[in-house]
């Protein structure tokens, strides 16, 4: 019998144990991964916060500028002369351009009336370009219409465009601006750092694609720039400008300036110069063009400086008031001839005035120390600048005082060896216009001259104002610088222009510097006209019509009294003018 044992079945696992071992295992992984994302959260909260947020602000918050409205431009009266207003620039990142969008470029090309550089840009852009300028300062509703084609990379940016109301005629004293609307000629450039205000700033988001998408906070408030109010009356420098522009014209010159002064505070109430320019076009502009020829350039004065010698003579007796002098065509200074356009004979100091003799102002600046005689021209302000803070002001040249003797002397008398620009000769006469005393000159509005001298005596001055008067005569050299119903005074000047081998005979600087009412002058004007055509070229018969015009003008538009009696106008022939060269 054998016996047979059988092998003990192996008891099952219970699924409620392997259910739970799995449940564990799920458990300890969920925890593993949560501790893993604390540790991470740490790391990225408390470790590394500062850096973190550092680069993230460099990739979507940004710091940008905010535009400020440049200062205005005032006349004397408050009309507005210079203005900013608010316009778009266009600007595209090419990298952002979708080559499909062709007829769109195409359309955005017409409207802006891009040149082949931008259009280079957007068919060829460089890979490392991100920004580039399409069209600076445009119309909000060209902006507009550019904005409906909705072309990706095209973007716009809030800018400032300077305005010119007054256009050409105002163009060489207020200057312009340029893209970046910063100041580059005239008052424009030299009040730019209280015409440009300062501008602020703001913290920005961008999205990826670098747009402004939201406004976080202010930095820095924009402070807008100073408006400027200046000396200049719009309705005298219209005027000027009118008048001499058809003179330039007519006369067929080279170039031309006018100015037009207070007699009583030296403020400039007109500056022009020919030719012109349009400040709210920049097509063309040239330097020869926007130059302040009134301010900027310089010419030997000739004759129109022969009223000084008479007073400075006068003013400390080296003269008598009644002296004669003898004009018979010439006389011999050293080795140097001084001549006469005719035999004048017997000439008193009025005479030498009315027919402008050479030889009478070179016999009365001899009667003169030279150290004095050089010494009132200095005073004048002849061979320094007037001081008006405009850029590229001329200080002219007069000859140092160790070198002014016999002819030299005598060549400063009628107008040679010195140089100044039409607005030092304006500021000089209002040292006869005002009585004796000498203003200094200011582009900005004021009331009163603080740094007025005195260079010549009250009576002084009377005696030639009135001696001044006969050079408006019938026969004197300016009869058509007459007013009617006011007692003018001036001086012409016909300046040979000099060349490298001396001086031109068919080549002139044709100048007029008066003042009225003679009586008690409320306005200084002086007008010279560059290389104006041979047929005419005198300054009696070129500059002094436009001084009548403008001074006429002047005179009504200020309601000055009249100080004289209508005058009669005669024919006007050329035999009437007899000036010196």
């Amino acid at each position: 019998m054998s016996l047979i044992f059988n092998k003990p079945k192996q008891p099952h696992k219970p699924v409620a144990t392997t259910f739970g071992s799995r449940r564990i295992g799920l458990l300890g992984f969920i925890m593993c991964s949560m501790v893993l994302l604390i540790v991470r959260a740490v790391d990225l909260q408390v470790v590394n916060k500062q850096f973190l947020q550092t680069q993230g602000a460099k990739r979507h918050i940004s710091v940008v500028p905010v535009a400020t409205y440049r200062g205005k431009i005032f006349d004397r009266d408050g009309e507005v002369m210079a203005i900013s207003s608010p316009v778009q620039s266009v600007w595209v990142n090419p990298q952002e351009l979708d080559a499909t969008q062709k007829a769109k470029l195409k359309q955005m090309i017409a409207l802006l009336e891009l040149p082949k550089d931008k259009i280079k840009v957007l068919a060829n852009p460089d890979p490392k370009q991100r920004f580039v300028y399409l069209k600076r300062r445009i119309s909000p509703e060209l902006a507009e219409k550019v904005k409906l084609l909705q072309i990706s990379g095209i973007y716009f940016e809030r800018e400032f465009k300077r305005f010119y109301p007054a256009g050409p005629m105002a163009a060489h004293i207020v200057g312009f601006t340029n893209a970046d609307d910063l100041g580059q000629e005239g008052m424009e450039r030299a009040f730019e750092e209280n015409l440009a205000g300062t501008a602020g700033s703001k913290r920005v988001i961008r999205d990826g694609k670098r747009r402004i998408i939201e406004d976080v906070e202010n930095i820095k408030e924009p402070v807008p720039g100073q408006d400027l109010t200046l000396s200049i009356d719009r309705r005298i420098q219209y005027l000027a400008y009118r008048e001499l522009q058809a003179a330039f014209i007519a006369h067929q010159a080279k170039s031309a300036s006018l100015v037009v002064l207070n007699a009583k505070t030296g403020e400039i109430l007109a500056a022009v110069t020919q030719p012109a320019f349009n400040p709210n076009s920049r097509k063309n502009l040239t330097e020869n063009v926007y130059r302040n020829r009134a301010i900027t350039d310089v010419y030997e004065p000739g004759s129109s400086v022969k009223p000084f010698v008479v007073a400075a003579a006068l003013d400390r007796n080296y003269i008598p008031e009644n002296a004669k002098f003898i004009s018979d065509g010439a006389i011999q200074i050293g080795r140097n001839l001084v001549k006469d356009g005719h035999n004048y004979g017997v000439l008193d100091l009025a005479g030498v005035l009315k027919k402008s003799s050479n030889i009478g102002a070179a016999q009365i600046s001899l009667k003169m120390p030279s150290h004095y005689f050089w010494n009132v021209y200095n005073q004048l302000g002849f061979g320094t600048s007037p001081g008006t803070g405009f850029p590229g002001e001329a200080s002219g040249s007069l000859l140092s005082v160790n070198r002014v003797h016999g002819f030299s002397q005598a060549a400063l008398s009628f107008g040679y060896g010195l140089s100044v620009s039409t607005l030092q000769l304006a500021r000089a006469y209002t040292a006869l216009a005002d009585n004796g005393v000498l203003h200094s000159l200011s582009l900005l509005k004021r009331d009163h001259d603080v740094d007025a001298k005195r260079i010549f005596k009250k009576s002084t001055a009377k005696k030639v104002r009135k001696m001044m008067e006969q050079v408006i005569e019938v026969d004197g050299t300016a009869y058509e610088a007459r007013v009617d119903g006011y007692r003018v005074a001036g001086k012409t000047g016909t300046v040979r222009k000099a060349t490298h081998g001396g001086y031109s005979d068919k080549k002139y600087f044709a100048v007029f510097a008066g003042m009225a009412p003679a009586s008690n002058p409320r306005f200084v004007i002086v007008v010279m006209i560059d290389e104006p055509s041979e047929e005419q070229y005198y300054g009696g018969l070129v500059s002094a019509p436009i001084f009548s015009k403008v001074m006429t003008g002047a005179l009504r538009i200020y309601g000055v009294e009249s100080d004289g009696d209508n005058t009669v106008p005669i024919l006007l022939t050329k035999k009437n003018i007899h000036e010196a060269e």
